[in-house]
């Protein structure tokens, strides 16, 4: 758990060295959350960390705008990503999972820059959603914008959600998918395949944009939202990004591994 995280500051130069900083020490915080006892969703929180360390990035300082983690399992990224960011009191990998601990397996609202528990999917991508809504109608100029997975993509509620978006013109509503093929029971494609998912996003009134999601240059300019529809960011990304062993693994959805082997890992991100 030797982690050294330097303190944020607003007035940090926002460039690909330093988002890829963030993202390198955040990827060592999920191994050290896969290490404990518990273990933790670590091939979804290896995929999506990028996303997030550019989210609170480029938004992490508007008090009007909510980033919501709603693929919840992969909870040990985002506890990564806002410590690596200074707004957690304590390293979430000392005592994540631990009965009594806050740094439950899904988003714990009662931990800071965490507005909603997200524990079963879809929701987030409705809470995000509402977010916006509440936004545009106080005029703060604030976004909602929701992580989700594409295996959650199989819940209607996502659906649901993405018809009210462009039905109240959410343009403040940005919904990134973690497009990285697996889910808990192996392939998307071999469970409930998505075509078309571009054309699919955008017969529901979204503008989309398709992006590689572990290139921070490419994230950040693509959550800038749309002037005039919700926005859609298809972010194609890796199951266990970052960790040879697990990266395009479906079996790598949920792992205990040994503190010798985190540790070892841990050096070849460095």
């Amino acid at each position: 758990m030797e982690q050294s995280i330097p303190v944020y500051r607003e007035e940090q130069e926002l460039s690909n060295l330093a988002l890829a900083d963030r993202a390198t020490e955040a990827r060592k915080l999920i191994l050290d959350m896969a290490a404990t006892p518990t273990g933790c969703h670590v091939g979804g929180s290896l995929s999506a960390i990028d996303l997030l360390v550019v989210a609170y990035a480029k938004y992490g300082h508007d008090k009007s705008t909510s980033v919501i983690l709603s693929k919840g399992h992969a909870a040990a990224a985002l506890y990564a990503a806002l410590y690596v960011y200074g707004k957690l009191p304590s390293n979430p990998a000392e005592s994540y999972g631990k009965q009594g601990s806050l740094y439950t397996g899904h988003p714990n609202h009662k931990l800071p820059g965490i507005p909603f528990a997200t524990g079963s999917l879809g929701h987030g991508v409705a809470y995000a959603a509402g977010w916006a809504l509440a936004q545009k109608l106080r005029g703060t100029g604030g976004l909602g914008i929701a992580i989700g997975g594409d295996g959650e993509l199989q819940e209607g509620l996502v659906w649901e959600t993405a018809q009210i978006a462009q039905a109240r013109s959410l343009a403040n509503f940005v919904y990134i998918v973690d497009c990285n093929g697996g889910q808990n029971d192996g392939h998307v494609d071999d469970i409930s395949p998505i075509r078309n998912l571009k054309e699919r996003f955008e017969a529901f009134g979204f503008a989309v944009r398709e992006i590689d999601g572990h290139r921070h240059d490419a994230i950040f300019s693509a959550i800038t939202p749309d002037r005039e529809r919700p926005l859609a960011v298809l972010a194609r990304t890796v199951k266990g990004k970052g960790v040879a062993a697990f990266e395009g693994n479906p079996d790598a959805h949920y792992a205990k591994i040994p503190a010798n082997l985190a540790k070892r890992w841990k050096v070849n991100l460095s």
